[in-house]
């Protein structure tokens, strides 16, 4: 039992954050400095939003470089203040000028928000404080911060790493289950494949987070984690075998009319998805995993396959599931692959500097939103005459996120929570509690709060409005007048960011879509031309496969987001929602013959050349059908003309995959041309917004 609490991501996530709080807290009330201790409790807030907590191989590096951005920027503000500088000029140059960190790479990004929290926390410093004391502060939190956390992850080495292979685990219980529980209904694979690509998007998005990690640890030159690198090794090749795609709905039909094969392989659905679940368990609680064995579903696969073998159906789950089983049994992955590195982009200072000076620099117009809608809030606050309007450059700062789906759901929760909680607030101030008492609530919901953050952050806005209001009342003494004009604040801000997220210089996603289904057939292209290749490696045709999945994935999540933009062109979305199903089914047949190329099930040199070509024909007319607009081929795409015809008669496993892809491809390259023609419906404004322009 204490083990599974202590082990739980979000008991230990919430005592991590709980405790980094509240230790200066007390140790102020100990020392009779109980103020100093509150707002030395307000730095990790900031080292939060700058990911100062993320496990990394240059951990004290980072924590030295956002210590420096914290002080520097708490000293900036508080020295231009003194020189009567308006405030809207000091926060829009600070934006600008920390805006470059974003062009660094997506975890420096943070620093840019997290740097300009700090700067707006020293506005209610400033003037009450000598000018070094905010610098102290904001110094001192960052090595305790950096220090405990240190300590935590000691404690805890493989912890971060475990919960998201935990995770991972579950999804692919998830997915396999969903995958084969419905067998007989799907038989249209246009409406039974979105609802699986849920699962798969999800599953995607853990392993890219899993190489993350690994990248940022330096796993793979760590003893300590070769356990959980064969763990992630098998879940790879788990997500493989699961995500594969026979696409022959009639002859599934047929197998399932003829033989009992839908019972036997739910069930042997259903056993992966328990024993998967139960090694997520093993995994998160530090457990060694038991004896397993699913012999008996293996033989009943077998048998089918057996008795009807003019159907590929059989032969297709007894390969399939018996890689599985051999996995899940052996706990080893099926061959023997190099970690590569998830090469994400980095730049250094003065690359990333020239990259950032330009117009088509998306951090640069992001710092620019940022800057115009802190301009913004300060004029407002001048015009309610607030010297120091705080809350609303914070409001805006805490809820303003990459996206514009994102940003809207943020200040929904954001919005409500603060509601609620100043309201709970406001009636509990008027019994007048001890401090003592207010101080072991204060920590109480603290904790409750951080319990639900990551699931529901609507309601933990609650909790950490109420404490945020009794921080006040033991620092003023008089935190009541405070709560209508936080309350108005609150509103103001979020106001204002949602204006800044759909008219200072968006980013929508559907001019994003483009762009990423462009890439994801450049994957699908590369990964061909591996897998055709003379003589493979298992390392690059593992780390491609991956690249394709990735690469599909981002253009499934754009599109999503693209659906719940304001103004979207329906019938153009709605095409490219069948585009992207045909697509996922490009991916799983890759995915299948990525296995049987490892295997060396290949064909003749002259063979693959010819599929080779007749693929990067059909990929290369999708990808022109996506860069051009017109309705129709004008003079300027070059229709490529396809190569001599494929073979026909019996088919190996390997031709049958690809010439499914092929079909997919066709199919895809029709639905961009339908697609592309509704665009003009909606007029030039949505066309602007499609290719990404403001």
């Amino acid at each position: 039992m204490w083990r599974r609490l202590i082990y739980h991501p979000e008991v230990n996530y919430a005592l991590r954050q709980t405790l980094v709080l509240c230790i200066p807290v007390a140790v102020g009330l100990i020392l009779g400095h109980l103020q100093q201790g509150l707002l030395f409790s307000l730095v990790p807030a900031c080292c939060n939003i700058a990911g100062l907590d993320t496990p990394h191989k240059r951990f004290f590096k980072r924590l030295f470089i956002g210590g420096s951005l914290f002080a520097l920027s708490s000293l900036a503000v508080q020295l231009l203040l003194y020189q009567q500088l308006p405030l809207p000029i000091i926060l829009s140059v600070m934006a600008l000028v920390l805006g470059v960190t974003a062009e660094i790479s997506s975890l420096h990004a943070r620093l840019l928000p997290a740097s300009l929290i700090a700067a707006i926390f020293t506005l209610s410093l400033a003037g009450n404080m000598p000018v070094w004391q905010p610098m102290l502060i904001y110094t001192l939190g960052t090595l305790w911060y950096g220090a405990f956390n240190w300590f935590w992850f000691w404690l805890w080495r493989e912890q971060p790493l475990r919960e998201t292979l935990s995770l991972l685990y579950r999804e692919l219980a998830s997915y396999c289950e969903a995958k084969y529980s419905m067998l007989t209904r799907h038989t249209d694979p246009d409406t039974a494949l979105p609802p699986l690509l849920a699962h798969q998007q999800k599953v995607v998005d853990l392993i890219s987070q899993c190489y993350q990690q690994l990248h940022m640890l330096a796993a793979n030159r760590q003893n300590d984690y070769r356990r959980l690198l064969r763990a992630f090794q098998i879940a790879l090749d788990l997500q493989e075998h699961i995500s594969v795609s026979l696409h022959q709905p009639e002859e599934v039909q047929k197998l399932v009319k003829q033989t009992h094969a839908e019972k036997v392989i739910r069930w042997t659905a259903q056993t992966v998805a328990g024993r998967l679940r139960t090694l997520a368990d093993d995994i998160l609680y530090h457990r060694y995993p038991t004896r397993f064995s699913m012999d008996k579903q293996s033989e009943a696969l077998e048998k089918i396959a057996r008795q009807h073998p003019d159907n590929p159906v059989g032969q297709f789950f007894d390969y399939h599931f018996s890689r599985i089983a051999r996995v899940l049994r052996t706990q080893r992955p099926l061959y023997v692959r190099d970690m590569m590195e998830d090469r994400q982009r980095r730049l250094p200072l003065f690359p990333a500097l020239k990259s950032y000076l330009s117009f088509k620099s998306a951090a640069l117009r992001n710092a620019a939103r940022i800057a115009v809608m802190l301009s913004i809030a300060s004029l407002v606050g001048n015009a309610f005459h607030l010297p120091k309007p705080y809350w609303i450059l914070m409001t805006i700062m805490f809820v303003t996120q990459n996206g514009y789906g994102a940003t809207r759901v943020r200040i929904f929760h954001r919005a409500g929570g603060t509601m609620a909680g100043l309201l709970i607030a406001g009636v509990a101030l008027h019994f007048h509690f001890p401090e003592g008492f207010a101080l072991l609530a204060m920590l109480a919901i603290t904790l409750v709060s951080y319990l639900i953050i990551r699931k529901s952050y609507g309601w933990a806005t609650i909790g950490f409005t109420v404490t945020a209001v009794y921080t006040l009342q033991l620092i003023t003494l008089n935190a009541e007048q405070f709560i209508l004009p936080r309350l108005v604040d609150t509103l103001i801000g979020c106001l204002i960011a949602f204006g800044g997220m759909v008219w200072l210089w968006p980013q929508w996603q559907t001019g994003l879509l483009r762009q990423n289904a462009h890439d994801a057939l450049e994957a699908d292209q590369d990964a061909l031309r591996l897998i055709l290749s003379d003589n493979p490696g298992a390392t690059p045709l593992a780390w491609q496969r991956m690249r394709v999945n990735q690469a599909h994935n981002a253009v499934y999540n754009s599109l999503n987001q693209a659906m719940q933009e304001p103004g979207f062109n329906t019938h153009y979305l709605a095409d490219m929602k069948l585009w992207v199903t045909h697509s996922q089914f490009v991916v799983e047949h890759i995915n299948a013959i990525t296995t049987l190329a490892r295997e060396h099930n290949m064909l003749t040199p002259q063979l693959a050349e010819r599929y080779l070509q007749s693929c990067e024909i059909a990929i290369q007319r999708c990808q022109q059908r996506l860069e051009y607009d017109a309705p129709s081929a004008s003079n300027d795409v070059t229709i490529i003309e396809p190569p001599e015809s494929l073979p026909s008669g019996p088919l190996t496993t390997m031709e049958q995959h690809l010439q499914r892809i092929l079909s997919h491809l066709s199919t895809m390259h029709t639905i961009s041309s339908v697609a592309w023609r509704q665009r003009p419906q909606h007029g030039i404004w949505l066309k602007r917004r499609l290719r990404g322009e403001s």
